[in-house]
């Protein structure tokens, strides 16, 4: 599959790109680098959805490693910790003069909207960006499943996994300099080979879909932007031969 400007996209984006390498919480410096380049894509006229992670404020599988909270309480508590993220978000974007709606898969109507699909999509060809919250809105499946979810029912041409690294390499570039990036990967041979580009639930149903991932760096700034548009920038995953 030949890179092309993609015109709705799905965006993931980890609780941990909102703040610096071994942060916590909210780093605002950090948030308005990422807004300032959403809003720049957005009124470039693209479509943009994002599923935001928690990370920074609450990762539901090692807080239940404490042996005091379950599994599934933790996982909650990591959901309500999207909210908060994308409630920043939405803020930050808004200040930029972009409009934005937050959509939670879990009830929180005070201060978000419920997510209904045909709503959301609504929003995006009114020129909305979308921050969807609350991963899927249940316990034991991650925010890189509910981005695979997200991308396949609100049609999206492709996702992109935003991370701290230029792609998907054959083993941990920060503990091996001779670490290789792949230009491109198939769903297959990232499952076969046990490649961390997303948990596996979230590459079976990719595949299952045909929807392209893209992984890469949204700490260079301009990223978003260029993957967008299209420059062979990062991993592509799909189902095509390499």
């Amino acid at each position: 599959m030949a890179r092309q400007r993609y015109t709705r996209v799905l965006l993931k984006i980890s609780g941990e790109g909102l703040c610096r390498e071994g942060g916590f919480g909210f780093e605002m410096d950090e948030i308005k680098v990422i807004a300032s380049q959403i809003a720049a894509v957005a009124q470039s006229g693209v479509q943009l959805a994002i599923v935001v992670g928690g990370g920074n404020l609450v990762r539901g599988e090692r807080l239940a490693g404490s042996g005091c909270i379950q599994r599934a309480t933790a996982d909650y508590m990591g959901m309500l910790g999207t909210v908060m993220n994308a409630m920043a978000l939405q803020d930050t974007l808004e200040h930029l003069g972009q409009p934005t709606r937050v959509a939670s898969a879990l009830p929180v109507t005070a201060v978000c909207e419920p997510f209904i699909r045909r709503k959301v999509m609504h929003h995006l060809e009114k020129g909305l960006v979308v921050v969807l919250a609350a991963g899927v809105g249940s316990p034991f499946f991650t925010t890189d499943t509910c981005a695979a979810l997200r991308a396949t029912e609100l049609n999206c041409q492709v996702l992109l996994k935003a991370t701290k690294v230029d792609g998907v390499y054959d083993s941990d570039p920060k503990k091996n300099p001779k670490a290789r990036c792949f230009e491109q990967l198939t769903y297959r041979q990232v499952i076969t080979d046990n490649l961390r580009v997303m948990d596996m639930t979230a590459i079976s149903m990719a595949e299952e879909n045909n929807v392209p991932i893209i992984v890469f760096n949204m700490k260079t700034p301009g990223n978003i932007g260029r993957v967008v548009a299209g420059e062979p920038i990062g991993t592509l995953v799909n189902g095509g031969a390499v």
